[in-house]
């Protein structure tokens, strides 16, 4: 038997995928204690009663949001993985950032959760927690960072970790700097790929920008 996170993603067009697509927006705005599920309900048109009928109290719901974009940033990353896959290491950086950060704008509830997740407690125990690590090693393996008996040391860990937090602050605090910028979205969205271009790619390759053949935004 398909438990409810199984059969929305089975079927997007369902009533379970419709809420789950709703809390995870209302999740990544609110997080897990300002969001509620009368707004949730709201947000999807229905009443609270079918909410908690499809996926049961506030905490269930909170966890299968995390499960989802778990997955989804999963799959994102064994994406980009295949698109870099043999290329020269500041091109395998420069291309991933781009693609990272494309997916992450266009899906800013999972850098807001992320980012939230650090600094709330839930009483809930989430495997999201445990699987950033694990996400730490699938990068750093596809950058070519790891040691010659394949494992990947902590320090790496910590550095690849450190290259997506820092994705994750500037989407999680977009409106913030856009206004203490005085930018718009599209510039914001530039600057952002650059600067940590202009500080990753010399920090892992060795490299400069302004030695690589173009961007791929």
């Amino acid at each position: 038997m398909k438990n409810p996170l199984e059969t929305a993603r089975k079927d997007p067009e369902s009533m379970k995928a419709r809420i789950l697509a709703k809390a995870r927006t209302v999740f990544g705005d609110y997080g897990f204690h300002g969001a509620t599920m009368r707004i949730i309900a709201q947000e999807v048109g229905i009443d609270v009663s079918t909410l908690y009928y499809h996926w049961g109290d506030k905490g269930d719901l909170y966890e299968a949001v995390i499960l989802d974009i778990t997955e989804d940033l999963r799959q994102e990353l064994a994406r980009v993985e295949k698109v870099i896959k043999g290329r020269p290491l500041a091109q395998r950086i420069e291309i991933a950032l781009d693609m990272m950060t494309n997916y992450l704008f266009d899906h800013p509830e999972v850098s807001n959760l992320n980012v939230m997740r650090f600094f709330a407690k839930t009483r809930h125990e989430m495997t999201w927690d445990a699987r950033i690590p694990v996400f730490a090693v699938d990068i750093a393996r596809s950058m070519g960072m790891q040691q010659a008996d394949g494992s990947v040391s902590t320090d790496t860990k910590m550095e690849v970790m450190a290259i997506m937090m820092a994705i994750h602050n500037f989407i999680a605090g977009e409106d913030f700097f856009r206004s203490m910028l005085a930018m718009d979205r599209p510039a914001y969205v530039t600057s952002v790929k650059r600067t940590l271009k202009f500080l990753m790619i010399p920090a892992f390759a060795g490299v400069g920008l302004e030695s690589q053949p173009g961007t791929h935004s």
